[in-house]
């Protein structure tokens, strides 16, 4: 693969987005352009072709969404301007291009029920807006742009940006002692150091298609907030509660699937290397902050 590829990483400013620019300049990549909203308007159809056109990238590699669960209930039609139209917007200028992409997509977009890891082909029914347009997204991809890799992560964490394990350190150094914590809602973490690294990986193929790429192993959000502060030393009361019963302490939340489990056999039948160990990327990360 020539180093001399143009690559265009969107949502630079994300927690993916920079781990992507900074896994593809450790690579040798010397034409990378990483960008974020300031940049380009993904939502602008004209904004987003001129831009591609002008640039002429090898590669997309679109991180760029909205992720505000809760907030997207209240803002239906900006966040299908995000989700749904941006990766249509860009599809179509790849396609014109010549660019092959990368979707960055979600476990939210199935109906996270039953407790069996959800194939790459199931049903998309998402719960909530977030959901289902990111659902959306991938459709308008899928039908746009062959040369297309969409990849379904869940729970994520990233030195850039805010996540679960950041903010459980922070509530222990306010202070807290305490913490209620849904343990019925069972998933994967991603740590973006690694999935960026599979993500170059991949498009230094042509092995197109769906994918399901977390960390190996499953665990609920009260065992993984254990598990943060187990490895971080921190003495905390981690109280597992119901997302029912969560929901009656914290109302007004978009509907969150309690299974998150998803299936690698799409990434082990194209021969990519599955990510490490949760307790391991979490294990990383913590050393990561701590730098």
């Amino acid at each position: 693969m020539s180093k001399n590829m143009r690559i265009l990483v969107t949502g630079v400013k994300g927690q993916l987005g920079y781990d992507c620019v900074r896994e593809l300049e450790s690579r040798g990549y010397i034409n990378v352009k990483g960008i974020d909203i300031e940049e380009l308007d993904i939502t602008d159809e004209e904004a987003v072709y001129n831009y591609i056109k002008d640039y002429n990238p090898d590669v997309v590699m679109h991180n760029a969404a909205w992720t505000a669960v809760d907030k997207a209930e209240q803002e239906p039609l900006k966040v299908y301007a995000v989700n749904s139209l941006g990766p249509r917007n860009i599809a179509k200028a790849c396609n014109f291009v010549g660019a092959k992409m990368v979707y960055i997509s979600t476990d939210y977009v199935f109906n996270g029920l039953g407790d069996k890891p959800f194939e790459v082909n199931d049903e998309k029914a998402g719960l909530s807006i977030y959901g289902k347009t990111k659902a959306e997204g991938e459709n308008f991809v899928e039908e746009l742009l062959p040369e297309h890799f969409i990849v379904r992560i869940s729970w994520v964490f990233g030195k850039n940006g805010n996540n679960f394990v950041k903010t459980m350190l922070k509530l222990a150094k306010m202070g807290k002692t305490e913490l209620n914590v849904v343990c019925d809602q069972i998933g994967s973490v991603t740590y973006t150091y690694d999935l960026a690294k599979l993500l170059c990986d991949m498009i230094e193929t042509d092995k197109y298609g769906t994918y399901h790429a977390t960390n190996e192993g499953y665990i609920s959000w009260a065992q993984f907030a254990d598990e943060i502060f187990k490895q971080s030393g921190i003495k905390m009361k981690v109280n597992p509660v119901t997302t029912e019963e969560y929901l009656k302490m914290v109302p007004q939340q978009a509907k969150r699937p309690l299974n998150s489990r998803m299936s690698k056999e799409s990434l082990d039948k194209a021969g990519f290397k599955r990510l490490p160990d949760l307790k391991d990327a979490l294990n990383r990360y913590l050393k990561e902050l701590e730098d």
